[in-house]
């Protein structure tokens, strides 16, 4: 049908979707068994949201439908994309993905205890850090009782590892 046959109202809306947490083009999406969980209970609860709409207004629900729908999308592909590292098979002296690696800020002595994980499970108030930030990148490869430096903006922190596990 012609754009000239068609109300001005009767167009579709496009659902404005935010975007899930930042993963480099070409940066595999490594998650932690515990982060795959959370993806897989994410679509479970998005799917009975989007077979439980309750509207009686179908304009709304079509459009709620929509709006779903564009987030399961982006969900199927952050899924599909996932490759689940185990814990027990990364080496036990050295800091690699889903560690929790305990630091210790030189200048201070104060220290921090983060895990290693997945875009979408990182949240720092559990204390849980994406693999691709600045601090983890810092980190990576390195042993207990090594420093690293990690450069900000106005100035550099130097941290000494002081633990490494993987739960």
């Amino acid at each position: 049908m012609s754009r000239g046959f068609v109300k001005d109202g009767d167009q579709e809306e496009v659902p404005m979707v935010p975007q899930r947490a930042f993963l480099p083009a070409g940066v595999p999406n490594f998650v932690t068994r515990n982060g795959m969980d959370q993806l897989m209970a994410e679509k479970e609860a998005l799917t009975r949201e989007r077979e439980d709409l309750g509207t009686s207004n179908e304009n709304e629900k079509r459009i709620a439908r929509n709006f779903i729908n564009a987030k399961l999308q982006l969900l199927n592909s952050r899924i599909t994309d996932a490759r689940v590292i185990d814990p027990k098979e990364q080496p036990r002296d050295e800091v690699t993905f889903g560690a929790t690696v305990s630091i210790m800020v030189v200048s201070s002595g104060k220290v921090q205890t983060f895990q290693i994980t997945g875009v979408d499970e990182a949240d720092i108030s559990k204390g849980k850090i994406s693999f691709i930030s600045p601090l983890a990148r810092a980190l990576l490869n390195h042993k207990t009782g090594e420093k690293i430096t990690l450069k900000r903006e106005k100035e550099e922190i130097i941290y000494e590892i002081t633990g490494i596990s993987y739960i």
